[in-house]
């Protein structure tokens, strides 16, 4: 099973690398998008830099600040792994939880991802 992180950014220069290795250091196949949704500090650049050390990493950047919201859809959009979860970028949640959150989901309690609009 594949797991999508989905992080949207704005301006997270002093978290930004401590939770990516958090999220990178968990064992399971996965992918991690990072959203950058118009940061006018150096949190492009780092995101940059990561992305280039870690394959893992895919990002996507809005021109505009468009909001959380925004951000997050931009991520669920591009998302290629079986199940999706929601990290925010300023260490208010603990990856180390992702176990907890999938135990449903390996069980086969809960659905498997739907299919977009189009497919």
């Amino acid at each position: 099973m594949k797991l999508s992180i989905v992080m949207p950014v704005y301006n997270e220069e002093a978290t930004l690398r401590e939770i990516v290795a958090r999220v990178l250091a968990t064992p399971h196949e996965k992918e991690l998008l990072l959203i950058d949704d118009c940061s006018k500090d150096s949190s492009p650049a780092i995101i940059e830099e990561l992305k280039a050390a870690h394959p893992e990493v895919r990002s996507f950047r809005h021109e505009t600040n468009l909001g959380k919201g925004a951000a997050l859809r931009t991520g669920f959009q591009n998302v290629e792994g079986d199940a999706v979860v929601i990290q925010d970028a300023d260490l208010e949640y603990d990856p180390a939880e992702y176990e907890k959150l999938l135990v449903p989901f390996e069980a086969g309690l809960l659905d498997r991802r739907p299919t977009r609009v189009g497919e």
